[in-house]
């Protein structure tokens, strides 16, 4: 706001020096008429003068107390995700009858993280003094967005004045990263399997004595598993709902260090694979948290995983701890057993260290390599994981995410 109101100071610093330009053109008139008289002195004074009153009236013409409204065309159901545009339509309304011939309207979006978008345009009110604005933003990266001032200004038909208004119009919507959809993650499956004894399906729909809920009695269901408390309410028989034993722990540790990615692009492709996998994981009933400079506890629904999309929203590249120390500060959260999915771009000892203290730790490791432009960058790192039994995939684009995991895009 600040800013807004010192460009419109500065805009306005001659204005002083143009008021007393246009009253001394009505002094002189007025003294050419007193001291000259005639019809030529008098026609000269009513033409200056209705001019005069034009002028300093039109900085009550209204605009400075213009009010508006703002509305955002989305393509999507309300929400958007990284590279779309958006349309934002935006009417104001103009109080006042002081004739106004075009109105000026600048507007600006900023992310929170830094970067601008600044729009200008023009519109002619209508008879009711109302107009309309519309236009569309570039694409948008991943991050938090919100509208800035309003500004709204208007001329005389000579240009000698500038009148302005500020409109105040707080609105924030965000960006959510790519999201790719992975049919089916072979590989995990495999592993579930081998380590549980258990077929997927059969671990996943085993019950807890944890009771979750009421649900319609289905026949053949044990008298024991009645609730006759919802069966005496509602006159219907009512069985009792037990949670649902859940795979293993996954988390998915996504490296924020600075120094470990090569461009702002590498990581927008960690950030996107990382909610590919939490999409994944939400839509197959997995328990899986996100570690990042911080640590999400894993939800056990759809609406569980919410936080961390929303955390991915504002995540940057700007953590302060290298990822082996994250890891070891974290250690609490990862308890024996869990499947601790890596994604970082980083190879060599570093990684190795970490990937064999999880080991050591009897954790279920994977690193999920997010390589560079070239399709041969990773291989080598591939082979030296599998020669350690550590599960690894490199991946270059975020397209080919489903098909190195064994799937194929829905």
């Amino acid at each position: 706001m600040n800013e807004y109101y010192s460009n419109i100071g500065s805009k306005f610093a001659s204005f002083p020096i143009r008021l007393g330009i246009v009253l001394a053109v009505f002094i002189c008139s007025l003294f050419f008429l007193l001291f000259q008289g005639g019809k030529l002195a008098f026609m000269l004074f009513i033409i200056v003068f209705i001019l005069t009153v034009y002028l300093i009236m039109g900085r009550w013409s209204g605009i400075k107390k213009t009010t508006g409204s703002r509305t955002l065309l989305m393509e999507q159901d309300g929400k958007l995700v990284a590279g779309t545009s958006v349309t934002i339509h935006l009417q104001v309304q103009i109080p006042g009858f002081w004739p106004i011939p075009y109105v000026f309207i600048k507007d600006r979006i900023s992310r929170k993280n830094g970067g601008e978008q600044r729009f200008e345009a023009s519109l002619v009110p209508d008879w009711g003094r109302r107009g309309v604005v519309e236009y569309r933003t570039a694409p948008l990266r991943r991050g938090v967005y919100q509208f800035g001032m309003t500004e709204c200004s208007t001329e005389d038909i000579f240009g000698i004045f500038q009148h302005t208004g500020v409109i105040h119009l707080p609105y924030s919507f965000k960006v959510y990263p790519k999201i790719v959809a992975i049919k089916e993650w072979s590989q995990l499956h495999f592993m579930f399997r081998g380590n549980h004894f258990h077929s997927m399906t059969t671990r996943a729909v085993r019950e807890t004595t944890q009771i979750n809920g009421v649900r319609e009695y289905n026949y053949g269901d044990r008298l024991s598993r009645i609730h006759w408390n919802a069966t005496a309410k509602t006159g219907t028989l009512k069985s009792k709902e037990f949670e649902k034993e859940s795979l293993p722990k996954t988390i998915i540790i996504l490296d924020c260090h600075p120094d470990h990615y090569s461009s702002s692009d590498q990581f927008e492709l960690a950030v996107s694979v990382a909610a590919s996998l939490l999409d994944y994981a939400s839509r197959n009933g997995l328990l899986a948290g996100l570690l990042t400079h911080q640590y999400i506890p894993p939800g056990h629904s759809s609406a569980g995983h919410n936080p961390m999309l929303d955390h991915l929203v504002e995540v940057e590249a700007n953590a302060p701890r290298s990822l082996q120390q994250v890891i070891h500060e974290h250690s609490i959260h990862l308890p024996a057993g869990t499947f601790a999915l890596v994604i970082s771009p980083l190879q060599g000892e570093p990684m190795a260290q970490s990937l064999g203290w999880m080991k050591l730790r009897q954790l279920n490791p994977c690193h999920l390599c997010i390589s560079g432009e070239g399709r041969g960058t990773g291989d080598n790192w591939m082979k030296l994981l599998k020669a350690k039994g550590i599960l690894g995939y490199s991946v270059h684009t975020l397209q080919e995410l489903p098909y190195v995991l064994g799937g194929n895009v829905r």
